[in-house]
């Protein structure tokens, strides 16, 4: 559940009361920075960034003037040994190296923050929230459309009733050029974070995945354009339970629209519908439409008292500096380690449907990725 959080008021509500040093992980042509996350925590009040690691040069430099690090190295390893952090931001895109990175800074004794999807695959999500969890560190995942103001608008006008009781969730990955497989991992964990959010966790889910019209099997399994672990079908279609009977639907399909426009999470009501967008993150406010039929005009966009972060880079800055209160008030951060665990169950849990014939339970008894052989 979603407690007190700094992302709730105004950017500068929130100033440690200690002093912290951050490190920052990316690699250059290997998953970069992600999404800008190298400058989240620039300039933040009580933290140096002390340095940056990052085996490219050309790439190292220029995100140590963007962060404004003191130090540069080529090894993350060493960086972390020499500058003792008590922050590490673990910023590529790529999961080729993220157990190990996210391993080597909590031995290192930091807390973290991590870029999404949280791991490559399910039994590294397993030992990466134990690891965190034994050593006493927080975990931010960049789940970015979690903690928005209005995302959270959305969230106490569907508990005021204002679309009557919630029948079912509907969803979309972005089905872009990676509609299926990819799409499920890359972009489906923003969707499926969304979904505990408002539903709360899954009790099983029933799918379906296949490619080129065919449903797929083990030998489907490819490797995905950036290596985030193996993926499979370029058409998905699956059913999540809740408790309460709500249904939650998630769809990614190959077509000839891959224009975004149907990426995000609306949810269905008695009374009502209401439409949280995630094409962009700040992007688009939710829409609700207030009709029991779910037709009509356009839904009316939300508003919200809370001040919405106009760039990417507030977003960021927003999540690492709920990090920096979860520390030292002791909750957990806004989307912890066991809510980045949860996508990755809710990913898996989709290709063991489909594999093994029928719907399956969460947790999941047996955590192996059923495509990896």
């Amino acid at each position: 559940m979603l407690r007190r959080t700094v992302l709730a008021a105004p950017l500068t509500a929130f100033a440690p009361q200690r002093r912290y040093r951050a490190c920052i992980i990316g690699h250059t042509g290997r998953g970069n920075y992600g999404h800008d996350w190298h400058t989240a925590f620039a300039g933040l009040p009580n933290v140096e960034v002390a340095a940056v690691a990052d085996p490219v040069e050309q790439g190292r430099l220029a995100a140590m003037k963007a962060s404004r690090a003191a130090r540069g190295y080529a090894d993350y390893r060493e960086m972390l040994g020499k500058e003792k952090p008590d922050l590490v931001g673990i910023f590529p895109r790529w999961l080729d190296q993220r157990l190990e990175m996210f391993t080597a800074a909590i031995e290192a004794g930091a807390h973290v923050l991590v870029e999404k999807p949280f791991a490559r695959t399910l039994e590294d999500a397993d030992r990466m929230a134990a690891l965190a969890a034994r050593h006493e560190r927080k975990v931010q995942v960049g789940h970015t459309a979690r903690p928005m103001p209005l995302t959270l608008a959305a969230r106490d006008a569907l508990r005021r009733g204002e679309i009557g009781d919630l029948l079912e969730i509907r969803s979309r990955g972005k089905e872009d050029r990676r509609a299926g497989g990819e799409d499920l991992i890359v972009l489906g964990t923003h969707v499926f974070d969304l979904i505990r959010f408002f539903a709360g966790d899954p009790r099983w889910v029933f799918a379906r995945v296949s490619g080129g019209g065919r449903p797929i099997d083990r030998h489907a399994a490819r490797e995905a354009t950036e290596p985030v672990g193996p993926v499979a079908g370029d058409d998905i279609a699956a059913m999540f339970g809740f408790d309460n009977g709500v249904a939650a639907y998630f769809g990614s399909k190959l077509s000839s629209d891959r224009s975004g426009a149907r990426f995000g999470v609306t949810l269905h009501g008695s009374r009502g519908l209401l439409f949280v967008p995630l094409s962009n993150v700040p992007g688009d406010p939710p829409s609700i439409l207030k009709s029991p039929s779910w037709m009509g005009p356009a839904g009316v966009p939300l508003t919200s008292s809370m001040p919405s972060p106009a760039t990417r880079h507030e977003v960021n800055r927003m999540m690492a500096l709920d990090l920096l209160d979860a520390i030292e008030s002791g909750r957990e951060p806004v989307c912890s380690a066991a809510d980045g665990r949860w996508t990755i169950e809710m990913v898996t849990g989709i290709y063991q449907s489909q594999l093994f014939g029928r719907p399956v339970e969460f947790p999941l008894k047996d955590r192996r990725n059923p495509l990896a052989g």
